[in-house]
């Protein structure tokens, strides 16, 4: 297996197609999967279309992945959805963005509740239309004693803000006393991020050929794989997930241990272990 497909650089086109089953028997499942949904707009204009119509098509995407995720049993799935720097966009753009957000929950909100799925948001909320808000508000509590995939929404998120933000927080702590500055630590911190209670991501998938994370769970992905592919968003299939899992899964994830500890540990064979670049 070539470093090219590890590194998620290899198109579809190369790659034989995946039984979401070989994915199960082959061993471990990334539980946390990130993804930062790149390139609508982009999509859109290579077909001379707005590129509100690329941010439409990639709803359906959202759909896919959803359900993918569901079918595999993975614990919790991220969407970067809409960052703190998109505020700079376009008016017409960042409104339609928020239209489809709100149609997007009323649409799925019950399909979501039939696969259990537990909603949640992290960013700066305040800051979306007052619509949106309630409706994200009430998509969160109707779905909050769902118990199986976690599916979290970044709307208005930024890394470096959240961080400072935890920070804040335990500033306050110290300074009322209730917390001395000797103890806070990496789980204090955690426990003060807008994603506590959740595993830190596994795997994060990022589209259309950017190879950047762009402010997105800064703290949360030390240790995260990262993949990338040249496919853009609304052409995001289940296939695209499936192989994205299968390069997590031939990856030794080390966590400052040495090659021969981790060789010493028990195997996996990915189904992708007799792939050849070539298909």
């Amino acid at each position: 297996m070539s470093n090219e497909y590890k590194q998620g650089t290899l198109s579809m086109a190369e790659l034989s197609p995946i039984d979401p089953q070989e994915l199960l028997a082959a061993g471990e499942l990334p539980q946390h999967i990130a993804v930062i949904m790149d390139g609508n707009g982009r999509w859109a204009m290579r077909r001379h279309k707005p590129r509100v119509w690329g941010h439409k098509k990639g709803v359906n995407s959202v759909r896919t992945i959803v359900e993918a995720a569901v079918e595999l049993g993975v614990s919790a799935l991220t969407l970067y959805a809409f960052s703190e720097e998109n505020w700079q966009r376009p008016p017409r753009e960042i409104s339609a963005i928020m239209a489809l957000i709100n149609k997007y929950l009323d649409l799925e909100i019950e399909r979501l509740r039939e696969h259990n799925v537990r909603l949640l948001t992290i960013g700066e909320l305040s800051r979306l239309p007052l619509a949106t808000q309630r409706k994200v508000a009430y998509a969160c509590e109707y779905l909050g004693d769902c118990s199986g995939l976690t599916l979290t929404i970044a709307l208005s998120y930024g890394g470096r803000t959240e961080i400072a933000g935890a920070c804040r927080l335990i500033a306050q702590k110290v300074a009322k006393g209730q917390v001395r500055w000797e103890e806070v630590d990496q789980g204090m911190v955690n426990d003060h991020l807008l994603t506590r209670g959740l595993p830190d991501p596994d795997l994060l998938i990022r589209t259309s050929g950017e190879q950047r994370i762009s402010n997105f769970l800064l703290w949360q992905m030390a240790y995260t794989e990262l993949w990338f592919t040249s496919v853009a968003w609304p052409d995001f299939s289940k296939q695209n997930f499936y192989q994205a899992i299968a390069a997590y899964q031939l990856r030794a994830r080390r966590f400052g241990k040495t090659e021969q500890q981790i060789r010493s540990l028990p195997r996996v064979e990915s189904p992708l272990a007799c792939v050849s670049p070539d298909g």
